[in-house]
């Protein structure tokens, strides 16, 4: 590559102009990979987005929730450990 020039990994992973735009990526891939983190869900519930580090996550009815609740911080610490850094902080669930 001649000199001065950069790849677009390297502007994108680099620019501070395209912060958001890697949050929103970043985000929109916890949502996407739900399922291969977690299979045994995907009957139950249905992860809808990411905002401000935390997961909403519609369940198929409360008695699922308490139980999902009950194993919030297994849940983060598991999608965090899959990208190897702090993608969620916390889960909201709704029914």
């Amino acid at each position: 590559m001649p000199d001065g020039f950069k790849s677009l990994r390297e502007v994108y992973r680099s620019e501070p102009q395209l912060r958001n735009v890697r949050k929103i990526v970043k985000s929109s891939e916890v949502v996407l990979d739900f399922y291969k983190i977690f299979p045994d869900l995907e009957k139950i519930a249905q992860p809808q987005k990411v905002d401000k580090m935390f997961l909403k996550i519609k369940v198929e009815n409360a008695v699922w929730r308490s139980e999902l609740k009950f194993k919030e911080q297994e849940i983060v610490k598991k999608v965090n450990h899959y990208y190897n850094e702090e993608r969620i902080k916390g889960i909201k669930f709704t029914n």
